[in-house]
């Protein structure tokens, strides 16, 4: 995934952005970058993120850094910032999403006698990727607009230049951008829970394609926004941060939402309802709150040094950091009926191993909610996660298991409640050892969020996006 945080002030801008851009260190653990511009150019870092967290990386630069406008990013691609010397002037440069059509836009650069610098791996930089598309046209505009429309798949950025910084939000809105206003100063983020400590107030969500300019005096338009949204709904199930909102909408709001939906369509009786940490803690109390079932903690997750275990690249690595970080309450789980809710069930192997602990304490029943339908499609638009293949993915991978094959009847077994979709929550209830499984059902998720579901991205539950 990553985050994107800009602020343009009329004083000092580095203290803002360096605890600005830390605010989306849930959303990657790969890189983190920043870059300042002053009098003298643009003053950039960026440091690998994987081991040690954003803040300790960049705590002792930061009397390198000065100046009044500033980029950062958490990237779990690329390198970033970029800084990009052109016709239009030399501007900083972060994005965030997915280039489907990479080595096509790379094989007309080089047709065009164009080059990029080479990656560590050998691979070309998607940012500078994005730069190349934006410095062919005769204005910053322009070329974002260019860009937007020549990419497959999602972009996000932020242009850091002489005066100000462009905000331009992804063509159909997949990745949020928003404005904060305090004064002297306006920042623009990836995530609204960056703003409240820093004192901004949300003034303006970025809409889909639209491209803004700021600076200490205030924002303008440059580009309106397009009629068309697709913004990730797995923002509100999983990536974002509680005190988050994407289109106006409270992330902590719809997870309550779809813990309560759950709830209403689920005669299990049970003696607790849990949470697996941290994400699955807002669906657990809307489930617990509708069914007037009390709410209990029977795993607690040991923060101060382990990680999360969704983004490390290997994959043993994930297991090690999911197994050692909850520790189970074995006063709170013996002999108990445990409703458990979680974001989704991803690949299933952290789960399965929670629930074998789950036993080995001595719990009764297990049994599990997940807030949103079964993931079948990879996402196209978004780093969603590692997997190199569907088969990693627990619902095609049970599909492969009862038909042969991994793409068969896919829509049949997307559809909650059909015969094929039964047998899979079946088979995937089974491998996972779990008492019952039942998946939320995607109008449900769809109403907990309160958008139109053709402004919605399900692409990942029911492929029906549109590129």
């Amino acid at each position: 995934m990553g985050g994107l945080f800009g602020v343009v002030s009329e004083t000092d801008c580095v203290a803002d952005l360096y605890y600005g851009t830390d605010y989306h260190s849930h959303l990657g653990t790969k890189r983190g970058g920043m870059a300042v511009r002053n009098s003298h150019g643009i003053h950039r870092a960026i440091h690998n993120i994987e081991n040690n967290y954003f803040r300790s990386k960049f705590e002792s630069e930061l009397s390198q850094f000065k100046g009044t406008l500033g980029i950062g990013v958490i990237s779990d691609t690329d390198p970033q910032p970029l800084i990009i010397g052109s016709h239009l002037g030399s501007f900083g440069i972060v994005t965030v999403g997915r280039i489907n059509n990479m080595e096509e836009l790379v094989r007309r650069a080089f047709a065009r006698k164009s080059y990029f610098s080479d990656t560590t791996d050998g691979s070309t930089n998607p940012t500078e990727v994005v730069a190349m598309l934006i410095c062919q046209e005769e204005s910053f505009e322009a070329g974002i607009r260019k860009a937007q429309e020549a990419i497959q798949g999602s972009c996000s950025l932020l242009l850091l230049t002489d005066n100000g910084i462009y905000a331009a939000r992804d063509r159909l809105g997949r990745t949020p951008l928003v404005i904060g206003r305090r004064p002297g100063g306006l920042a623009v983020s990836s995530e609204s829970c960056a703003f409240p400590n820093l004192g901004f107030e949300i003034d303006y969500f970025i809409g889909p394609g639209e491209t803004v300019f700021l600076t200490a005096d205030g924002w303008e338009q440059r580009m309106p926004p397009g009629d068309r949204l697709q913004i990730c709904s797995f923002l509100w199930v999983y990536y974002g941060y509680p005190a988050s909102e994407y289109e106006g909408i409270n992330v902590e709001f719809v997870r309550y939402n779809c813990g309560a939906a759950l709830a209403r369509n689920d005669d299990t009786e049970a003696d607790l309802v849990a949470g697996i940490p941290d994400s699955g803690i807002g669906h657990a109390l809307g489930y617990a709150n509708e069914k007037k079932i009390p709410y209990r903690r029977p795993f607690v997750k040991y923060t101060p040094t382990w990680p999360r275990s969704f983004m490390p690249q290997n994959q043993k690595m994930r297991d090690l950091v999911a197994r050692m970080k909850l520790i189970p309450v074995r006063r709170l789980i013996q002999g108990q009926r445990m409703m458990f809710c979680d974001d989704s069930i991803v690949r299933g192997t952290q789960l399965k191993d929670n629930v074998q602990n789950l036993f080995d304490c001595g719990a009764r029943q297990v049994h599990m909610r997940p807030a949103c339908p079964t993931l079948i499609h990879p996402c196209e638009f978004l780093n969603f996660s590692t997997s190199r293949s569907t088969l990693d993915l627990a619902g095609r991978k049970t599909i492969q298991e009862l038909e042969g094959f991994e793409d068969k009847d896919l829509d049949q077994y997307a559809l909650a409640g059909s015969e094929k979709n039964l047998a899979m929550v079946e088979s995937i209830r089974r491998q996972l050892h779990l008492t019952t499984l039942k998946y939320q059902r995607l109008e449900d998720l769809v109403h907990a969020i309160g958008l139109p579901k053709e402004k919605l991205c399900t692409h990942c539950w029911d492929g029906s996006s549109y590129f």
